[in-house]
């Protein structure tokens, strides 16, 4: 008999934040074992609320397998930090009655986001269901909003930080995504007992993200449609959000107009997505006259594989002090579709470690610029041959260790293993 798993996330489809769709493909692999109900919001990830979400504070749906009871919350704006925090806090208040709605489970899984309170939901489940705890940390807060300067005065960041070791404490396991969070938990905890802690990578399903040759029908479309056709494309996809730097990158293009690759394309950086800083990088643009970017809106979930295809090469960067911090999935996704990757990651973080590693793309530190500008000179200078070599390593790589199968195994052993523990 299959055992009952409740899982909070604060996305889940149809909606693109990367974290709704690493629970939707866990969920979904984990249904072998496991009857699933997912607590989430209404879709919103963009701030906007479609009219048929409106209309009922809870909805049930089944997607794929998963019963899903959805939360209606407030509209908001990006850009506006109160807009914000009432959405969430309408999440979290309405994901507590909707687990007082539901009957008991074996166990309660909770990811990192929304921050802090992602795992104060998973307390609330355990205790409510008398259920073990799995704690999915992607991302550490308050240290990423200190990273990036983001949130409140001491007061507010040391209370964020008592309430999540709180979580940490109560949390039967806790799953990390990378090397350096393992090391990370074991900074908060030190001196004090260290809760049991183990690391599981994040993934891409290879069987829907994997290398296209250019001449590709959709990725040529893709191309076409977007000006990048006979272009050699340096692409960002994923959140143009706080915690990559973004502004003081973008102007770097300015160097490259009119640069060429080896084979003599033009050089051309496109910002595939959305979010907190793309209007600003847009004036950016604009004030500096940089024709040689494109602003690419998000690509459904079904079409990003011909999105990452038509990128030559990859950013994946991260701020200054996001190492320990936050691991950048969009990495899993540019290795998926077997191209090289333009690192701006510290030394020492998961993805830059994997990078360096397997070959597979040119790195350097956040804030090195000059670095940056020399980096993507090289990948200019590269035959097609290199680029491909560089490009196929990662994917090699990928799919000996990073492939969803390979990470699910190791998420289905670890829960079944703790609903043994409790012996339900």
């Amino acid at each position: 008999m299959k055992k009952k798993l409740l899982i909070y996330a604060h996305y889940y489809i149809p909606d693109t934040a990367s974290t709704g769709q690493i629970v939707r493909e866990l969920a979904e692999g984990l249904l072998d074992a496991f009857d699933i109900t997912v607590i989430c919001v209404v879709p919103s990830y963009s701030g906007k609320i479609d009219p048929q979400w409106k209309t009922q504070r809870f909805y049930r749906e089944e997607l794929n397998g998963v019963h899903v009871l959805r939360i209606r919350v407030p509209e908001f704006t990006k850009a506006d930090k109160l807009s914000r925090i009432r959405n969430i806090v309408a999440y979290f208040l309405g994901a507590r009655k909707a687990t007082r709605m539901l009957g008991d489970f074996d166990a309660v899984f909770t990811i990192s986001q929304p921050p802090v309170l992602g795992g104060m939901l998973g307390v609330y489940g355990k205790r409510k269901k008398k259920a073990p705890l799995v704690y999915n940390i992607q991302d550490f807060n308050p240290e990423q909003i200190l990273a990036v300067n983001y949130g409140g005065g001491g007061l507010v960041t040391g209370l964020m930080m008592r309430l999540d070791k709180r979580s940490c404490r109560e949390s039967d396991l806790v799953i990390t995504v990378g090397r350096d969070l393992v090391e990370t938990m074991r900074r908060r905890f030190e001196g004090e007992r260290l809760p049991r802690t183990v690391m599981i990578n994040n993934w891409i399903d290879e069987k829907t993200i994997y290398p296209l040759p250019a001449d590709d029908p959709q990725v040529a479309a893709f191309r076409r449609r977007w000006g990048l056709e006979g272009k050699f494309v340096i692409m960002y996809s994923g959140n143009l959000g706080l915690y990559y730097d973004l502004e003081n990158l973008l102007p770097l293009a300015k160097q490259f107009r009119g640069a060429k690759s080896a084979d003599g394309r033009d050089a051309v950086f496109a910002w595939v997505g959305d979010g907190a800083v793309k209007a600003r990088m847009e004036e950016i643009a604009r004030e500096q006259q940089l024709d040689n970017c494109v602003f690419i809106p998000y690509q459904a979930k079904e079409d990003l594989i011909w999105s990452l295809n038509a990128g030559d090469v990859h950013w994946c960067v991260n701020a200054r002090g996001i190492k320990g911090v936050s691991c950048p999935s969009k990495a899993y996704g540019i290795w998926g579709v077997g191209k090289p990757l333009l690192g701006v990651l510290e030394e020492g973080s998961e993805i830059r470690m994997l990078i360096d590693e397997t070959c597979s793309g040119l790195t350097c530190e956040p804030g090195e610029y000059d670095r940056v500008a020399e980096n993507i000179r090289r990948f200019l200078q590269m035959d097609a041959d290199s680029l491909r070599a560089m490009g196929a390593r990662g994917h090699d790589y990928l799919m000996e260790h990073l492939t969803r199968a390979v990470s699910v195994a190791a998420y289905r052993k670890e829960i079944l293993a703790l609903c043994g523990k409790e012996g339900r």
